[in-house]
């Protein structure tokens, strides 16, 4: 509230046609502080003749009379241009009031009209991937105070049955759990949310990993890590393989070890002029 020297002057909430429901509730709640809101409600009687009233029924209609200005004064700073035009003749803050009501709350058929596409709405609610649960828990509440409004009889039960039903398919785990632990009839909307954020919480937990984690995993991916065992430069069922340095030297020894042979002077064969398995009548000799 904002201070005018010793006087509280009231954030007053504004009408802009599209939010009457909720504009009604605060401004309710707003002449209620202000003992306001049964003048508002059921008016006061303006007698033919005032000189007939003796002094304390005078009192009474001097005090009536302040109070519905000042609840209409409120009503008038409440609402946008366009539509104070609509109010700017009502000569009490109850005439003022009904005409808004009768306008954006409507009679009986409009109501009707109303309560049947906030049913079709409530009943189409569906969890996105990308909603937080407090997000989603907030348009289902929303829908709900709208249905209560407009007279609809709806439980907290009902709700909570619609939240369970509804959230995606991530949270199928903790919306079994509660089923199957809590008593639905005894349990309470913000009991719920409580739960569910919790949950919520774990969830971004397992899907974040650790920068070393995700290291690992990504040389793994590339190939470093092959098998049960084997580190890097071995591959195959456990037997290792030599990279391309150890495999040159052990060429070239080999090499080295088989021209020795050749030339010897026991050797059955020179090396140039035969290169195929030594003659003779056996594997042994």
């Amino acid at each position: 509230m904002a201070t005018n020297g010793n006087t509280l002057q009231p954030q007053l909430p504004r009408l802009t046609g599209k939010n009457y429901n909720q504009w009604s509730i605060m401004m309710k709640a707003l002449f209620g502080s202000q003992d306001l809101w049964e003048i508002v409600e059921i008016g006061y009687d303006e007698p033919a003749d005032p000189t007939t009233l003796n002094q304390q029924q005078l009192t009474t209609l001097k005090e009536n009379r302040k109070k519905d200005k000042k609840a209409l004064f409120f009503i008038y700073q409440a609402v946008d241009e366009a539509i104070f035009e609509r109010i700017s003749t009502s000569a009490t803050s109850k005439e003022a009031w009904s005409t808004l009501n009768t306008a954006y709350k409507g009679e009986d058929k409009v109501k009707t009209i109303r309560l049947q596409a906030l049913r079709g709405e409530f009943e189409l609610l569906r969890m996105k991937e990308t909603e937080y649960v407090e997000e989603y828990f907030n348009r289902v509440v929303s829908i709900s105070n709208q249905l209560r409004v407009n007279g609809e009889e709806l439980k907290d039960q009902r709700i909570i049955e619609k939240i369970l039903r509804s959230m995606s398919k991530k949270y199928e785990h903790i919306v079994v759990a509660i089923e199957e632990s809590k008593d639905l009839s005894e349990l309470s909307l913000e009991s719920l949310l409580g739960s569910l954020q919790s949950h919520e919480l774990r969830i971004k937990q397992f899907e974040s990993s650790p920068p070393e984690q995700a290291f690992q995993m990504q040389e793994f991916h590339r190939g470093g890590f092959r098998g049960r065992g084997r580190g890097r430069n071995f591959r195959g069922g456990g037997r290792s393989q030599p990279d391309h340095h150890t495999r040159g030297r052990t060429q070239a020894s080999n090499y080295q070890v088989q021209s020795n042979h050749e030339t010897s002077p026991g050797n059955h064969y020179e090396r140039g002029r035969y290169h195929g398995r030594p003659r003779g009548r056996g594997r042994g000799n």
